[in-house]
């Protein structure tokens, strides 16, 4: 266990709490980047992407087990939530994907709403899947998005999406369904930006964390839900400080807190030991606060990273130097609203688990009409860097 305090947050890592399984082939690679939600019955559940011999990706299901003081200590392994079927999931030679999954409880909606990865030959897509209960889950399709003025989004590869669990209203006041994600546009990929041969893009929106908005009514609940599509959209954040300066995308689903929105995102620079000839990378994790009611402004924005690889789950595996945050838990079930246990993926291969831990007081800052990040009041205060 080890623990970082600083005069903002406090992040406490308890554990390395799910390894692969060699009894299970379906996660003999890795067990990873899981979602994490409370389920009818109150039980915390986590939908791990589970790794299979060629990179082959299903998202599973477990049961958070806890000891008395409420710690998380380990899971049991429930089955399978998800694995490649579709068209848009698997490959013409057997490959597939279902993978890096973000699950919220949309309460207008009356389920639960899962984002994942969805990998085949076209590249990597955000598709969407709803569920009642966590156990049983219907597919939605592929997120279909309008062009943003000039800038097509629509098939283009895409990752680190997640829903938000309310309803938000949009920049023009329409209630919508709202989603963090972030495309990869060509020349935006980490090993892209560190090739002097290839040209990154100027535009500071081919570089961004987006928020994008579908519309709901009242009666869309009752509707195929396969022609939804995200229609409005916005650039919410790109990288600015060196240790996200390669790519930021987004992590844990959005989650109330006493400031606004919290989520915690990652960040990726390269590493130290990194060569023109190998280059590696460090990948890190930091949090944002944004506007309850208007969250494609951000009040709140690590300078530093909360979370930096450091054990030697997390620095060595199949990606060395890896955390990537994609599940929390708010720990109301303990009385403790201001205590986020988040659930990461380590090195790629791994699932571990921290504490973090809000302040009484936070230095948010009001924003502008720009959804783009300003430079913000460092997360670590300089006598703790």
């Amino acid at each position: 266990m080890t623990e970082t305090k600083t005069s903002q947050i406090t992040v406490e890592r308890l554990r390395t709490l799910m390894t692969p399984d060699p009894a299970h082939p379906e996660e003999v690679e890795g067990v990873l980047n899981p979602a994490a939600a409370r389920g009818p019955d109150g039980q915390l559940y986590l939908f791990p992407r589970l790794v299979g011999k060629g990179n082959y990706s299903r998202i599973g299901i477990a049961r958070v087990i806890f000891d008395e003081a409420g710690s998380p200590t380990g899971v049991e392994r429930l089955g399978i939530a998800l694995e490649p079927e579709t068209d848009y999931e698997t490959w013409p030679d057997g490959r597939g994907g279902c993978e890096d999954p973000r699950v919220s409880y949309v309460k207008p909606l009356g389920h639960y709403v899962m984002s994942y990865t969805a990998w085949s030959d076209t590249g990597p897509r955000i598709a969407i899947a709803r569920s009642k209960d966590l156990l049983s889950w219907e597919r939605i399709g592929l997120a279909k998005f309008n062009p943003n003025k000039t800038i097509a989004l629509d098939g283009v590869d895409n990752k680190d999406a997640c829903i938000f669990p309310e309803l938000i209203d949009d920049p023009d006041g329409r209630p919508s369904v709202a989603m963090l994600h972030r495309p990869l546009f060509v020349g935006t990929r980490p090993e892209e930006i560190v090739d002097p041969a290839i040209e990154t893009p100027q535009q500071d929106e081919l570089q961004t964390i987006w928020i994008s908005y579908w519309h709901w009514h009242a009666d869309s609940e009752h509707q195929k839900p396969s022609g939804r599509q995200f229609v409005s959209h916005r650039p919410l954040a790109l990288p600015e400080c060196g240790w996200e300066k390669l790519k930021i995308g987004g992590g844990t689903p959005p989650i109330a807190c006493r400031f606004g929105w919290l989520i915690v995102y990652h960040g990726v620079q390269e590493a130290p030991h990194s060569t023109p000839e190998k280059r590696k990378y460090l990948y890190s994790a930091g949090i944002m606060i944004l506007d309850r009611d208007r969250p494609h402004h951000v009040l709140y924005r690590s300078h530093e990273p909360v979370l930096v690889p450091s054990l030697p789950d997390e620095l060595l595996g199949t990606v060395d130097g890896v955390v990537f945050p994609t599940g929390i838990d708010r720990r109301d079930d303990l009385g403790q609203p201001e205590r986020f246990d988040v659930y990461y993926g380590m090195a790629d291969d791994k699932i571990g688990v921290a504490i973090f831990t809000l302040p009484d007081n936070l230095d948010v800052k009001s924003r502008g009409a720009h959804g783009l990040t300003l430079q913000f009041k460092e997360l670590h205060s300089r006598s703790h860097s």
